[in-house]
């Protein structure tokens, strides 16, 4: 399997990396019988991302996707966070293989689903932004 090397890089020197104690919202994606599991943490001020950080179990592309993700959104507002897309991370990252591009989905799933607790911890009734994965690819 070909990664980029922008891949190889987020792997082997993964950005925000670590859990944030007294986070605005944390989300936990994945599947264990996949085996990737991603969470990701989040401090809102003002409504703009001021740091985030995360915590992946999985696969060389589920770091990277993970690592890619967080630096994307670092500095944004929530609004142009949510427009984050699993394209624009496989893009960031010069491609995936296709039997990896389950990871990026999880990398858009866990932000949007770290945005939907922070709502909910604000008392704002989250908009349903988070899907679910019923199975990927890589399980069959």
């Amino acid at each position: 399997m070909l990664y980029s090397e922008k891949v190889m890089d987020h792997f082997t020197n993964p950005r925000n990396v670590g859990e944030i104690e007294d986070a605005d919202g944390i989300g936990e994606v994945g599947n264990a019988k996949c085996g990737d599991i991603m969470k990701m943490y989040i401090k809102v001020k003002d409504g703009v991302i001021t740091d985030v950080k995360f915590k992946t179990f999985g696969c060389g592309a589920a770091v990277a996707t993970s690592s890619i993700a967080t630096e994307m959104i670092k500095g944004k507002t929530i609004d142009e966070a949510l427009k984050l897309t699993n394209k624009a991370v496989v893009e960031a990252l010069e491609g995936l293989p296709p039997q990896k591009l389950h990871c990026s989905v999880l990398a858009e799933q866990a932000m949007k689903s770290a945005i939907s607790d922070y709502y909910t911890r604000q008392g704002i009734d989250p908009v349903p932004i988070v899907g679910t994965i019923e199975e990927c690819e890589s399980c069959h």
